[in-house]
């Protein structure tokens, strides 16, 4: 008698283990954007070349999400962009308070849970205009997923070194996409994030 109750304990907890995991797990380690509706979904980027927005495009066909650009007050020339002189997007990149000023209308992020954060990387980080768009809003509550383009380098810690200028906001692991980013890449990295 005894040694069949310790067995239907040893059942009754392993069924309990199993369940937990399959509440808590499901996701194959994958994050979630959540039950977010389309009209909750902000798509901001910064590019420069095109390749950052053509991504953030598919990002926005992709979720529905609404297309915003963060516009610089002062464009970027080619010289501004020319990485073998002391032009303005390295000396901006080297200074860690450089914070270039966002021209075009505001975003009212009050709209929106989940925000996609769309960057080139320059010299292995994120564009200090990224952290101008991050500091102008409040983003507790929100969501925040990175995604970047770059010829070469990866995401890196470009997006961890940003977590500070959107305080209260949950952070989910970013995605770097080559310059040569096609839709179905976008589509399946959505897929990723919105699988059950």
């Amino acid at each position: 008698m005894k040694r069949a109750k310790q067995l239907s304990f040893t059942i009754a907890a392993t069924c309990c283990f199993a369940l937990a995991l399959s509440a808590c797990g499901g996701n194959d380690g994958k994050e979630k954007l959540g039950d977010a509706a389309p009209s909750e979904i902000l798509v901001a980027y910064f590019s420069c070349t095109g390749n950052t927005e053509r991504a953030a495009e598919y990002v926005a066909d992709a979720t529905g999400g609404t297309l915003y650009e963060i516009v610089p007050e002062q464009p970027y020339t080619a010289d501004d962009l020319d990485y073998r002189a002391d032009c303005r997007a390295n000396v901006e990149q080297n200074d860690e308070t450089a914070r270039p000023a966002i021209g075009g209308t505001s975003a009212n992020m009050a709209d929106y849970r989940v925000v996609f954060l769309g960057y080139p990387i320059w010299w292995s980080e994120a564009p200090k205009i990224m952290y101008t768009f991050l500091e102008s809003y409040d983003f507790s509550g929100k969501t925040i997923v990175p995604f970047c383009t770059s010829g070469s380098s990866g995401i890196g810690s470009s997006a961890e070194n940003m977590h500070g200028s959107a305080s209260g906001a949950t952070w989910l692991t970013g995605k770097r996409f080559s310059s040569s980013v096609s839709k179905a890449d976008v589509e399946d990295w959505i897929d990723s994030l919105t699988a059950e």
